[in-house]
C-alpha cells in the first residue's frame, strides 16, 4: 500500500502524536509498504528528517503563541500535491486538527479513502486553556472524523466519548510500546544516587509541562518524608512548577535510551493529567517494571489494573495522589509485585503487533471502498 501520513507533529517534536506517527511509518516500511509523511515544518529545517524512515514533506508553519514547542501548519497546497504525487491508496490522518483538516479535505476531493486517528482530547484542552469552547471543539472533531472512512480511538474511554458525541465508524486501535528499549534491567544505581543522594524513594513524572497535565498535583508528594520527585520534560508550565514543587528535580527533555534508563530508575511513576486519550508514558513505565499512580480517567483506565499494576485515583485530587504514593512508598514488596505485573501486561503490546492491526484497518477500509464502487 501507498500511504500518506498527514500528521500535526513529527520528530524532532517529542509528544505522543509525533511518536505514534514515526512508529507507524517505521512499521509500514518494515512490512514492505510505501509511506510518505506530511508534517509542519520545524525550526531545525531539512536536517530534522535525516533519520526519518521514509520521505517527509514539510508544510510551512508558525510556533503556537505562548507554546513555541508546538507548531501550527499554515495553509498550503503541498498536502493535496503530496497525496497526488505519491499516488496514495489511503490517507492516514494523525490527530487531525489543522493540517489534518486539509488532509481530509484533499483526500475527499481526490476520492482517496482516509483513516483518522483520534489522539488529542481537544475538548479537554478547550476547558483547560480557554475555560469554554468544549462544544465547539466537539463540533470540529465530529466534522473532521465524520468525513473519514474510519476513526481509530486509542482507548475504550476515547471510543465511548466519540460515539457519545455522534462520531460514526469508530474502532479501537491502541498504541504499542518498545519493550526492548524500556525494560527493568536498565535501573541505574549511580543515577539514583545522583537524583536522590539520601536514598529517597524516587517518584517520577514524564511528559509535557503544560496546564492540562496538572503536574502541580504532585505538590503533596513533594512534602512526603523520604520521597524525591523527579520531573522529565519541558513546556510553558516549567517556571510555575519549579515554585509549586519544592525540592523536585527537573531534568528537562530526555529521549531515547537515556529516557529508558531514567524510567527504570524510578520507584513509582505518577501521572496527573485527566485528559489523556491513551497515555503512552504509563505504558513505558509499566514496560520498565515501575508501578503506576494515575487518574481514573481516559486512557489509564485501560492501561492500569488497579491493585495489580498500580493505583488509579480520582482525577484532580492531590490528596489521593499523595496517599497513593505514600502507600507504595511504605511497601517495597507491593511496588515490586506491581512493577512485575505491569511488565508482564505490556510484553505483548509491541509496535509490530499494533502496527499489523493498523494495516488490517487499512485493508478493511480499502475493501469497503471497493465494494461500494462495484
Amino acid at each position: 500500500m501507498r500511504v500518506v501520513i498527514v500528521t500535526e507533529s513529527f520528530p524532532p517534536d517529542v509528544n505522543g502524536v509525533a511518536h505514534c506517527a514515526l512508529q507507524t511509518a517505521r512499521h509500514l516500511v518494515a512490512r514492505g509498504h510505501a509511506p510518505l509523511v506530511v508534517a509542519p515544518a520545524t525550526a531545525q529545517g531539512a536536517e530534522a528528517d535525516l533519520q526519518a524512515p521514509c520521505p517527509v514533506v514539510r508544510v510551512p508553519s508558525l510556533p503556537l503563541p505562548g507554546y513555541p514547542q508546538v507548531r501550527v501548519a499554515l495553509p498550503s497546497r503541498r498536502v493535496a500535491a503530496a497525496i497526488v504525487e505519491h499516488r496514495a491508496d489511503i490517507v492516514h490522518l494523525a490527530s487531525p486538527f489543522v493540517l489534518g483538516v486539509r488532509g481530509m479535505a484533499a483526500a475527499a476531493r481526490l476520492g482517496v479513502p482516509a483513516v483518522a486517528i483520534y489522539q488529542t482530547d481537544l475538548a479537554g484542552y478547550a476547558r483547560t486553556y480557554v475555560h469554554a469552547g468544549e462544544a465547539a471543539a466537539w463540533r470540529r472533531i465530529r466534522s473532521v472524523h465524520g468525513a473519514a472512512d474510519r476513526t481509530l480511538a486509542p482507548s475504550s474511554a476515547a471510543l465511548r466519548d466519540l460515539e457519545a458525541h455522534g462520531v460514526p465508524r469508530v474502532s479501537l486501535w491502541p498504541r504499542g510500546v518498545d519493550t526492548v528499549r524500556f525494560r527493568p534491567d536498565l535501573r541505574d544505581e549511580a543515577l539514583r544516587r545522583e537524583l536522590a543522594p539520601n536514598g529517597e524513594l524516587i517518584v517520577g513524572y514524564v511528559g509535557r509541562l503544560a496546564p492540562e497535565k496538572q503536574i502541580e498535583l504532585l505538590a503533596g508528594v513533594c512534602g512526603l518524608e523520604g520521597v524525591r520527585v523527579v520531573v522529565v520534560g519541558d513546556g510553558p508550565s516549567e517556571p510555575g512548577l519549579r515554585e509549586a514543587l519544592p525540592g523536585a528535580v527537573f531534568l528537562g527533555r530526555r529521549t531515547g535510551d537515556e529516557l529508558a534508563r531514567i524510567f527504570a530508575s524510578f520507584d513509582v511513576f505518577a501521572h496527573t493529567g485527566p485528559f489523556e486519550t491513551f497515555c503512552q508514558t504509563v505504558q513505558e513505565a509499566m514496560a520498565s517494571g515501575v508501578p503506576v499512580v494515575a487518574p481514573a480517567a481516559g486512557g489509564p483506565l485501560d492501561l492500569v489494573a488497579h491493585g495489580r499494576t498500580g493505583l488509579l485515583v480520582p482525577p484532580r485530587d492531590a490528596a489521593a495522589v499523595r496517599d497513593a504514593v505514600w502507600s507504595l512508598a511504605a511497601d517495597p514488596g507491593l511496588r515490586a509485585a506491581y512493577g512485575a505485573a505491569g511488565r508482564a501486561m505490556v510484553e505483548g503490546r509491541t509496535w509490530a503487533a499494533v502496527g499489523d492491526q493498523l494495516i488490517g484497518h487499512y485493508a478493511d477500509v480499502l475493501t469497503a471502498r471497493t465494494a461500494v464502487a462495484a
